[in-house]
C-alpha cells in the first residue's frame, strides 16, 4: 500500500491511498464470502454458489462496492498512520481508480490539526496564591464533623429552628388551582439547606408541630418548569415531626468518637494538616491554569470549524454518558432545563474552543521541548487507574487497548508534563 499527502489549504490535506491489486482481491474474496450467505440463488444452497457463478448472478460491481467498503477503514487508518498526519473530523473520501486487476486508488479530504505558532510560555508571571490555614478553617472543620456525628433528637413541643429536620405535608397551589408537582405527605427537609425555592424554608421557622399555615413564595423567572416560572405560589404546610441535631461538645472524648487521636489538640493538627495539603494542591492547580491561560493568549492558531463541531459532539456523548451514569437521559435533562441539544451546542461552545486551544498549546510545547512518555510512565498511570477503579492493571489496559484508548493516556500524560514545565518556570509576583 502507498500514501501521500498534501496540504492543499491551511488545515486541509489531501491523502491519496494506493492499495495493490493483490490485497484489494483478498477484499472481493471477503466480499463474496460475507454477501453469498445472505443471497438465494436458483440451483444452489444459500451460501453455497461458486464465486463465478455469484457475480454473474449479482454483478461484478456488487462485490467489487462491498470490498471498496471492507478494505477503506483500514487503509485509510494505516495512510493517516504512515503520513503523520493528524484528523480532527471523519475524512471525505473520493474513489479514484476501481477496475479488476488494477490498484485501488481513493483519496480522503482530511480536516487536520491547526499549525501553532507559540508566544512566549516560559518565565510567565502569576499571582502567588494564598495557601495559610487558620483557625477558623480549622474550627469550620471540627463544626462539619459535629454536624456529622450529631444525635437527632425528636422534639415533643418547641418550634422549628433553623438546622432542624422536619416531615411535612404540603400542597401547592397557584392562582387557587393544585399544580403538577406541588404536594407531598411525610417529606423531610433540612431548615436551612435552600433545598425549595427561597423563601419556603426561612417561613418555616418558629411553627409547631401539628401547626399548620400558607407559605407564600414566588417561583424565579428562570425556573426548570416554563408553566411555574415566574409565578407566584401559596403552599398550604402542615408540621408532623421535629428532630434537632444534639452536637457533642468538643473535647478530647469527642476526638476519640471520631478519629484515631486521643485528644482535641492532636485531631486539631491532623486537620490542619489536611488543610494545608490541600490549600498547596489548589494553589498548584491555580498557577497551572493562570500560566496555561497566558500560553494560550500569547499563542497563534486558526481552528477549522470541523474540529469545534468534532469536539461539541463529543463533549455533548460525555455529557449523555454521565447523565446515564446518575439515571437521567440527556432528553430528560433538557426537558428539565426546558432546552433542546442545538442550544446546549451553542452553550458550549466557548469552553469547547477554550480546550482546544489549551490542548494544542500544550501539545507544541512538549514538541518544542522534545518531550515524551516512557512505558513506565504509562504503566505508572495505569496502576494509578487500577487502583481508583478497584481492578487488576493488567485488566484496566485490556481494557484501555480494546477501546483504543491507550493513545488518549499517554497524550494526557504529555499535556501533564507541558503543563507541569511552563509552572514550574512561572514567575510570581
Amino acid at each position: 500500500m502507498k500514501a501521500t499527502a498534501e496540504r492543499i489549504e491551511k488545515n486541509t490535506v489531501l491523502l491519496e491511498v494506493e492499495v495493490e491489486p493483490s490485497q484489494f482481491e483478498q477484499a472481493v474474496d471477503r466480499a463474496y464470502r460475507k454477501l453469498v450467505h445472505k443471497v438465494s440463488i436458483p440451483g444452489f444452497r444459500k451460501g453455497k454458489a461458486p464465486r463465478v457463478i455469484f457475480e454473474r448472478f449479482v454483478g461484478k460491481e456488487v462485490l467489487m462496492n462491498e470490498a471498496v467498503e471492507l478494505v477503506v477503514p483500514d487503509a485509510y487508518q494505516q495512510a493517516v498512520q504512515d503520513t503523520g498526519v493528524e484528523p480532527v473530523a471523519p475524512p471525505e473520501l473520493e474513489v479514484v481508480q476501481l477496475e479488476d486487476g488494477k490498484p485501488f486508488v481513493f483519496k480522503a479530504r482530511i480536516v487536520v490539526k491547526p499549525e501553532v505558532k507559540l508566544g512566549q510560555y516560559k518565565g510567565l508571571e502569576v499571582s502567588t496564591p494564598d495557601v495559610t490555614v487558620t483557625d477558623e478553617d480549622i474550627d469550620n472543620e471540627l463544626k462539619k464533623l459535629q454536624n456529622r456525628y450529631a444525635r437527632l433528637l425528636t422534639l415533643e413541643e418547641g418550634q422549628v429552628q433553623n438546622g432542624d429536620l422536619v416531615s411535612i405535608d404540603f400542597e401547592g397551589k397557584i392562582d387557587g388551582e393544585p399544580f403538577a408537582g406541588g404536594q407531598a405527605s411525610d417529606y423531610t427537609l433540612e431548615i436551612g439547606s435552600r433545598t425549595f425555592i427561597e423563601g419556603f424554608e426561612e417561613q418555616l421557622v418558629g411553627m409547631s408541630v401539628g401547626e399548620t399555615r400558607d407559605i407564600n413564595v414566588r417561583f424565579p423567572d428562570d425556573y426548570g418548569k416554563e408553566e411555574l416560572a415566574g409565578k407566584d405560589a401559596v403552599f398550604t404546610v402542615t408540621v408532623k415531626l421535629i428532630k434537632r441535631k444534639e452536637l457533642s461538645p468538643l473535647d478530647d472524648e469527642f476526638a476519640k468518637d471520631v478519629s484515631e487521636f486521643d485528644t482535641l489538640a492532636e485531631l486539631r493538627e491532623d486537620i490542619a494538616g489536611k488543610l494545608q495539603e490541600a490549600a498547596r494542591e489548589k494553589a498548584d492547580a491555580q498557577v497551572k491554569q493562570q500560566v496555561l491561560e497566558k500560553a494560550v493568549a500569547q499563542a497563534e492558531m486558526d481552528i477549522p470549524e470541523e474540529m469545534i463541531a468534532a469536539q461539541t459532539e463529543e463533549t455533548l456523548q460525555n455529557m449523555e454518558t454521565r447523565l446515564l451514569n446518575q439515571g437521567l437521559s440527556l432528553d430528560n435533562y433538557l426537558q428539565y432545563t426546558n432546552s433542546n441539544r442545538d442550544e446546549l451546542r451553542v452553550k458550549m461552545r466557548e469552553d469547547v474552543i477554550s480546550n482546544i486551544k489549551q490542548s494544542l498549546v500544550l501539545e507544541a510545547v512538549a514538541r518544542a521541548e522534545g518531550l515524551g512518555v516512557s512505558e513506565e510512565e504509562v504503566d505508572a498511570e495505569i496502576n494509578k487507574m487500577s487502583e481508583r477503579l478497584r481492578q487488576d492493571a493488567a485488566v484496566v489496559r485490556k481494557i484501555l487497548e480494546a477501546r483504543g484508548q491507550l493513545g488518549a493516556v499517554k497524550e494526557n500524560l504529555l499535556r501533564e508534563k507541558a503543563l507541569q514545565l511552563l509552572a514550574d518556570s512561572a514567575v510570581y509576583v
